[in-house]
């Protein structure tokens, strides 16, 4: 004989839709950036400074991602209480860091396609209006990255908590889930990017102005192309993690099968099929499938020996009795 259960889902108990100072700090971000862009563009076109264009034309890559970023916070805020989003909507959020990740690498293309060109066709630099304009952005970036790293402090103490006192011997702090928003990583990474290209456009412009070393400024830019990409690449892998439900690794698979081994040992009730998949930043839910000898074992029961791990915010439990002969 078998039993199950499906505990009744409520959107509003489990999810945070969002962090809020995320979403205005990110918003924030997009108009600065925007507005940098304007300076970029209308510097290089009256200085008749084509590195200044370029530069700005790049910006603007990033303030659409940036923007992409606030526009998946509100749109996971705007739907969160729609039902036909069976586990909420926190994904919107990883979709939009996984679909800028994505355009970062397209940034990456462009800024590789122009210093490679750059590098077999030097140009002259307009070196004070171009040094002092990198400056500038630089500063712009270094604010930008303050506002999204007070806003990623903000959701960690809102979101980030250990769970202790539940007697059983677990260890059920896992830092590197809580506040992990992807969104707003990939925001500061876009900030982080640009702040590192304003940091080698202006060792390169030294280095051309200063040394005459003109070919500088194009290797700065493959050499910061490589690094925006290595960032790009790591956040599409945990954007992807999350999207593609891969996660049989995490520590909170083993220690649910550590709880039923530890509590069902006296009905020698044993795990024969387990799924966990995450549902928010540090919220995940699973569906497992149990035999034991144990015929007055209940899916209850089962979900209060799991209720150690309050990670695991949702359950569906299926109960196999095999009676003893």
């Amino acid at each position: 004989m078998h039993s199950h259960d499906l505990t009744p889902w409520h959107h509003s108990h489990v999810f945070d839709t969002g962090n809020a100072a995320a979403e205005r700090s990110t918003r924030v971000v997009m108009w600065i950036t925007l507005a940098m862009m304007a300076v970029e563009i209308a510097a290089g076109w009256f200085f008749n400074s084509m590195a200044l264009l370029a530069d700005g034309f790049h910006m603007s890559s990033h303030a659409v991602a940036i923007g992409l970023s606030a526009w998946a916070y509100a749109t996971a805020r705007r739907h969160a209480g729609d039902p036909r989003y069976a586990f909420g909507t926190w994904k919107i959020e990883v979709l939009g860091g996984f679909a800028s990740a994505v355009f970062l690498l397209g940034v990456v293309a462009l800024m590789l396609y122009g210093s490679v060109e750059r590098l077999f066709k030097p140009e002259p630099i307009h070196y004070p209006e171009a040094m002092a304009i990198a400056v500038l952005g630089l500063g712009v970036n270094l604010v930008c990255a303050l506002i999204l790293g007070q806003a990623h402090d903000h959701g960690h103490h809102h979101h980030g908590h250990a769970h202790h006192g539940h007697g059983h011997g677990h260890d059920h702090d896992h830092p590197h889930d809580h506040a992990h928003d992807l969104n707003l990583k990939s925001a500061y990474l876009h900030v982080v990017a640009d702040a590192a290209t304003s940091v080698a456009a202006i060792a390169a412009l030294a280095g051309g102005w200063w040394l005459g070393w003109a070919w500088l400024d194009p290797v700065m830019g493959i050499v910061g192309a490589v690094l925006v990409a290595v960032w790009a690449k790591g956040l599409i892998g945990d954007t992807a993690k999350v999207l593609l439900d891969r996660e049989m690794d995490h520590p909170v698979v083993d220690e649910i099968r550590e709880v039923i081994a530890e509590r069902g040992a006296a009905g020698e009730t044993v795990i024969t099929d387990l799924h966990v998949w995450r549902v928010g930043r540090a919220s995940y839910a699973c569906a497992l499938s149990v035999v034991t000898h144990d015929g007055a074992l209940t899916p209850k029961a089962v979900r209060e020996w799991l209720a150690v791990h309050e990670e695991v915010v949702h359950a569906t439990i299926e109960i196999h009795v095999c009676p003893l002969n």
